[in-house]
């Protein structure tokens, strides 16, 4: 590692230099992709922590091989076996410490539009200064008097933050069905063949739809019982062909000319991945077979052999489940997801057509970038004439992330019981949010349809 790299890393993590990786092969890197990065890399270390601190595997592995377990947790005021540093209570702790954070740097960037600030410099700047504020807030929530009522009053904040989060998800997704639509309907004023991408892209997902749909019907239900599945399974594939019929009903067309089968087929893709996700994390019923023994129904024959090896379920399916979620942070937190929020959408007459529509350039990004080396990879300072994104809206989505990631390793409403082995091990709680964000989604896409017909008067953008 050369002297000038070094200087670089120590000005990146004492200064308000961007970070980089000491290799010239790397390839460039903008600094407001290497401050969103480095805020991901924080947020994915107090992750894992709260995933070890509900782990049985770990504290039992902890209490065998570290000499001297007990005399230690003694000392440290962690109980006799360091029952404060382990289970939901410990995890309400640490997510607190993460999320004050982030709701701090919210409160702290609010109306910055200039990244020369001194603000500004703070926030894209002196990482290990803030790793040590965030290791000393999560660290000093665990001194916190009176836990017992703090725990029952940060459970109903997490709650909310936990709701508000998974809402903020499905105003973006039903965002992206319509942009999508009008993105692709814009290339069909030059060149016809747009139309035949949007009936295959159309094609493509009500198969989808329609084969989950049958899939689901055969692996979860049978002709003895089922009967939530069967319920759930016919009025969601009902929702979807409503909110289908309802997106190219005359009245609707009249009023909102870019409705279309493909907004709603994307709506029914995902309507059907959430009762998917729902029916698998459903507790298991049994019933008694002819020999009275208790056999599990209404799930797959190969899942129950799946789950039988716990950890390589829980490891992979922990980690799938947290990289989606890192994803929905940073894409929820460019600068158009925070103006659809507000019902702002960039979508200008010329718009070019494009087949990957939403990895166009951000129009904000300065067209003359300032190029630092400093003997490893490339940093181009972007944000030189102004910020590419809202820092204040970036660190909102990231403090709820925070309590959404709470709720979900400590199994929302039944939190006493709950351990990392057991988190597909399946609950009420889990089930009924899918369930209840599945028909949100609907509702909030049937809305963009039928706004324009209840408001005649109003303008709307969508």
């Amino acid at each position: 590692m050369s002297a000038q790299c070094c200087a670089g890393q120590l000005a990146c993590c004492c200064g308000t230099a961007a970070c980089s990786l000491c290799c010239k092969c790397c390839p460039k890197i903008k600094q407001s992709t290497s401050t969103r990065f480095m805020y991901a890399l924080y947020f994915i270390l107090v992750t894992l922590i709260c995933c070890i601190m509900m782990s049985r595997t770990v504290a039992t592995e902890m209490k065998e091989r570290i000499p001297f377990y007990e005399h230690i947790c003694k000392h440290i005021q962690a109980g006799e076996t360091c029952e404060k540093l382990v289970g939901y209570s410990a995890v309400y702790r640490v997510s607190f410490g993460m999320a004050s954070f982030f709701f701090i740097f919210f409160l702290f960037t609010i109306k910055i539009n200039n990244s020369k600030s001194c603000r500004a410099y703070i926030h894209n700047g002196f990482w290990f200064i803030k790793l040590l504020v965030l290791a000393a807030m999560c660290s000093g929530a665990f001194f916190i008097p009176d836990q017992d009522t703090f725990l029952n009053a940060w459970r109903y904040v997490g709650t909310g933050g936990g709701f508000l989060f998974i809402l903020i998800q499905l105003i973006l997704l039903v965002e992206f069905a319509h942009k999508w639509n009008k993105n692709w309907t814009a290339g069909t004023t030059h060149n016809k063949l747009w139309y035949g991408l949007l009936a295959l892209g159309t094609l493509v997902l009500y198969s989808v739809a329609a084969g989950a749909l049958i899939l689901m019907a055969v692996f979860y239900t049978r002709s003895e019982g089922c009967k939530y599945n069967k319920i759930l399974l016919g009025v969601n594939g009902g929702l979807c062909l409503l909110v289908s019929l309802v997106a190219i009903s005359p009245c609707v067309q009249s009023r909102h000319p870019h409705s279309g089968l493909l907004q709603s087929g994307v709506i029914s893709c995902y309507v059907m991945y959430l009762t998917f996700s729902a029916l698998s994390s459903k507790p298991p019923e049994t019933i008694l077979d002819e020999n009275n023994k208790n056999i599990t129904i209404c799930i797959p024959d190969f899942s129950q052999g799946l789950h039988r090896d716990e950890n390589l379920v829980t490891g992979l399916g922990t980690t799938l489940l947290f990289c989606c979620i890192l994803y929905s942070c940073l894409t929820s937190t460019t600068r158009a997801s925070a103006e659809a929020l507000r019902g702002i959408y960039a979508t200008p007459e010329t718009e070019v057509a494009r087949c990957c529509f939403c990895c166009a350039p951000d129009g904000d990004a300065d067209t003359e970038e300032q190029v630092e080396e400093r003997g490893g990879q490339i940093v181009i300072y972007d944000e030189k004439r102004g910020t590419v994104y809202s820092y204040s809206y970036f660190h909102f989505v990231f403090f709820l992330a925070s309590l959404y990631v709470m709720m979900t390793v400590t199994h929302w409403f039944h939190f006493e019981d709950a351990e990392i082995e057991k988190f597909f091990s399946g609950t009420w709680s889990t089930f009924w949010i899918k369930m209840a964000s599945c028909w949100v989604c609907v509702l909030l896409y049937l809305w963009t349809l039928l706004a324009p017909l209840c408001c005649p008067t109003r303008q709307f953008s969508v």
